[in-house]
Protein backbone atom coordinates (compact mmCIF):
# COMPACT_ATOMS: atom_id res chain seq x y z
CA UNK A 1 0.00 0.00 0.00
CA UNK A 2 1.43 3.36 -0.99
CA UNK A 3 1.68 5.95 1.74
CA UNK A 4 -0.22 9.20 1.39
CA UNK A 5 1.24 12.69 1.27
CA UNK A 6 -0.15 16.11 2.08
CA UNK A 7 -1.35 18.01 -1.00
CA UNK A 8 -3.15 21.02 0.51
CA UNK A 9 -3.56 22.83 3.81
CA UNK A 10 -6.19 24.82 5.65
CA UNK A 11 -5.04 27.82 7.70
CA UNK A 12 -6.62 29.96 10.40
CA UNK A 13 -6.70 33.76 10.40
CA UNK A 14 -3.18 33.90 11.85
CA UNK A 15 -1.80 31.80 8.99
CA UNK A 16 -1.29 28.71 11.14
CA UNK A 17 -2.03 25.36 9.51
CA UNK A 18 -5.10 23.76 11.10
CA UNK A 19 -5.88 20.88 8.70
CA UNK A 20 -4.35 18.90 5.84
CA UNK A 21 -5.76 17.28 2.70
CA UNK A 22 -4.05 14.03 1.74
CA UNK A 23 -3.26 12.64 -1.70
CA UNK A 24 -6.26 10.30 -1.36
CA UNK A 25 -8.60 13.22 -0.59
CA UNK A 26 -8.94 12.68 3.15
CA UNK A 27 -9.08 15.79 5.35
CA UNK A 28 -7.23 15.53 8.66
CA UNK A 29 -7.37 18.00 11.51
CA UNK A 30 -3.92 18.87 12.87
CA UNK A 31 -4.09 16.42 15.81
CA UNK A 32 -5.28 13.61 13.52
CA UNK A 33 -2.48 14.42 11.09
CA UNK A 34 0.15 14.16 13.86
CA UNK A 35 -1.13 10.67 14.69
CA UNK A 36 -1.05 9.60 11.03
CA UNK A 37 2.51 10.90 10.57
CA UNK A 38 3.67 9.13 13.73
CA UNK A 39 1.99 5.91 12.53
CA UNK A 40 3.89 6.12 9.23
CA UNK A 41 0.77 6.61 7.10
CA UNK A 42 1.97 9.94 5.64
CA UNK A 43 5.25 10.30 3.77
CA UNK A 44 7.52 13.32 3.30
CA UNK A 45 6.91 14.85 6.74
CA UNK A 46 7.90 14.30 10.36
CA UNK A 47 6.72 15.31 13.83
CA UNK A 48 8.94 17.26 16.18
CA UNK A 49 8.49 18.67 19.68
CA UNK A 50 8.69 22.46 19.84
CA UNK A 51 10.25 24.53 22.60
CA UNK A 52 6.78 24.90 24.08
CA UNK A 53 6.51 21.11 24.43
CA UNK A 54 3.81 20.75 21.79
CA UNK A 55 4.17 18.49 18.73
CA UNK A 56 4.33 19.99 15.25
CA UNK A 57 4.47 18.67 11.69
CA UNK A 58 7.17 19.76 9.27
CA UNK A 59 8.29 18.67 5.84
CA UNK A 60 11.40 16.52 5.61
CA UNK A 61 14.43 18.67 4.84
CA UNK A 62 15.34 18.34 1.18
CA UNK A 63 16.60 21.83 0.38
CA UNK A 64 13.56 22.65 -1.77
CA UNK A 65 11.54 25.52 -0.23
CA UNK A 66 8.75 25.08 -2.82
CA UNK A 67 7.46 21.93 -1.11
CA UNK A 68 7.37 23.48 2.36
CA UNK A 69 4.00 22.81 4.02
CA UNK A 70 3.29 26.56 4.09
CA UNK A 71 3.63 26.62 0.28
CA UNK A 72 0.94 23.99 -0.33
CA UNK A 73 -2.32 25.30 -1.82
CA UNK A 74 -5.28 25.97 0.41
CA UNK A 75 -8.56 24.06 0.31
Amino acid sequence: MERESFVAVQKNGDGDITAFKTSSGRVLQYDQAIQEVQNGTIQGVNVFKGRDGDSYIRGNADGDPSNNLDQLPGF
